[in-house]
């Protein structure tokens, strides 16, 4: 069954007439459109794909799926009067991603009852389909040559700005779009910030790196982390390397269809408490990746008691940060398969790499 249908059949299950989609990485997930300011009315038996002049052949290129619906005043107006049209009197609607403005300008022009939703096509998009995986895995393949590229490169004296900007840039001349989100390099005590956006601080001799980057390939994200030091660091942090890289370990090992983020979540947090360093591990465990850099499911909010599923992506990312001597987080993008999961990363060393 392909993404429409997928998506018209559950329309169907919660008996609705018709579903708005607004938000821009739902249209390219239902679509494969790739353009801006579009949206989607979709019923259980046709889609309609709402849009301006200036999309009409990016349109035809990419989208094949769906009638083309011209604006040239308020795409939401348009859909409430194509609402109205197709005498839709249950609409569901993206409740996270229309703004208040947008959905008056809807229910002005519509008749129908609007139903808020969450998550309603995120929760499709959290099972990959073969596509999808060869997409993630090349933006994972491309992000790794990245690191490769900054453990061949970095140098004491050089500026946490200057190394997340010359990743950046290298990973787009291998096909990368953009980065995932904004490059984290953190050295030295810094490393104890889990974001540590790099600044103009010189790396030193003796410091431990953060390096949490990913890139964008065809709209696919990769997401990973890898900790080492640029000279002998502290031996605390390679003590704490290792805890790292043991929790890291078991959750890869844990992780199977069923179980649950909070059973992850709990394993990586006890495992970490357990050696003493409980109190400097503060975040969740993993999260989805694809389209967006966080999406379903994962070992945090809200997913906490949601089962993993073949075809999830997942992260699989402890870490642990003590103030004014640095942090270690080591990161890997899992996928989960019918008997349990597979790292679709290469493997982070199992002692601290020390340049």
């Amino acid at each position: 069954m392909d993404r429409m249908t997928a998506l018209q059949a559950r329309i169907q299950d919660k008996k609705l007439d018709g579903f708005f989609v607004t938000d821009a990485k739902n249209v390219t997930y239902l679509t494969g459109f790739t353009g801006e300011e579009s949206t989607l009315l979709v019923t259980p038996q046709k889609a309609y794909f709402v849009t301006d002049s200036r999309f009409t052949e990016q349109f035809k290129q990419q989208v094949h799926n769906a009638e083309m619906i011209l604006h040239q005043d308020s795409m939401f107006k348009a859909v409430g009067k194509l609402a109205n049209r197709l005498q839709l009197t249950r609409i569901g609607f993206e409740a996270v991603h229309l703004n208040y403005a947008d959905y008056e300008a809807f229910d002005l022009l519509t008749q129908g009852t609007l139903v808020p939703t969450r998550d309603f096509v995120e929760t499709q998009r959290e099972i990959k389909d073969a596509n999808e995986l060869a997409l993630i895995t090349q933006a994972i393949a491309i992000a790794e040559k990245g690191y490769q590229h900054v453990i061949a490169t970095i140098k004491p004296g050089m500026r946490e700005i200057d190394v997340a900007n010359d990743l950046d840039f290298f990973m787009r001349g291998l096909g990368a779009s953009n980065v995932s989100f904004e490059t984290i390099v953190a050295s030295g005590t810094r490393s104890a910030m889990p974001h540590g956006a790099a600044t103009e601080k010189k790396i030193e001799k003796g410091d431990i790196v953060t390096l949490d980057w990913g890139c964008i390939y065809h709209g696919y994200m990769s997401d990973l982390t890898r900790t080492f030091a640029v000279g002998e660091p502290d031996p605390r942090l390679k003590t704490i390397y290792q805890i790292v890289y043991q929790t890291n370990q078991k959750v890869q090992k844990a992780l199977k269809p069923g179980v649950l983020g909070r059973v992850i979540n709990d394993l990586a947090h006890n495992t970490i408490n357990d050696a003493g360093y409980g109190k400097y591990f503060g975040h969740g465990t993993g999260h989805g990746i694809g389209l967006s850099i966080h999406e379903g499911p994962g070992a945090w909010g809200p997913y906490l008691d949601v089962p993993a599923a073949k075809g999830n992506v997942v992260t699989d990312e402890p870490g642990i940060y003590v103030p004014d001597l640095g942090g270690v987080r080591i990161e890997d993008d899992l996928l989960v398969t019918a008997a349990g999961s597979q790292s679709l990363s290469q493997p982070a060393p199992s002692e601290l790499l020390v340049l």
